[in-house]
């Protein structure tokens, strides 16, 4: 730390609204991309056939509003469930694609009004067909921090 530097006070999640949980649990779990890991920039983003962005660092201010810009685009997918619903699916969505979120089991319990969704939910922690700790640690808190049973 350097000799002005402060040292950041911690914050209790649960005091900020749910939305602004969800952008800072995936700020947490995507970190800032680099550009060596292109096609993939701020906060998970994949850059799509025919989006204008340059392999580059990007600030912390452009990486912010991109995540927003995306997780927003993700609640569209999800409008007729009640907010704190679609903000959860529309986490998961940011990670896994609101394609494999529609035809999950996660989706349609909640859809059906079914609240018991733990297995279903923390079911989406593989990467390559295998487990995978840190998903599976990402699944919980998402739900701790946004899903209202």
């Amino acid at each position: 730390m350097g000799v002005h530097a402060r040292p950041r006070a911690k914050i209790n999640i649960m005091t900020l609204p749910p939305y602004e949980r969800a952008v800072l649990i995936i700020k947490k779990f995507e970190t800032l991309h680099r550009p060596c890991h292109w096609p993939t920039i701020c906060y998970g983003h994949v850059v799509q056939r025919g989006e204008r962005f340059a392999k580059r660092q990007y600030t912390e201010r452009e990486a912010d509003a991109l995540l927003r810009h995306d997780l927003n685009k993700m609640l569209s997918f999800f409008d007729g469930f009640k907010r704190s619903d679609a903000l959860l699916l529309a986490v998961l969505s940011y990670n896994i694609g609101p394609g494999a979120v529609q035809k999950s089991s996660v989706y349609k319990k909640l859809k059906s009004g079914d609240r018991n969704i733990f297995k279903a939910y923390t079911s989406h922690c593989h990467y390559r067909g295998k487990f995978h700790k840190g998903l599976y640690n990402r699944r919980c808190v998402e739900l701790a921090a946004l899903f209202q049973p």
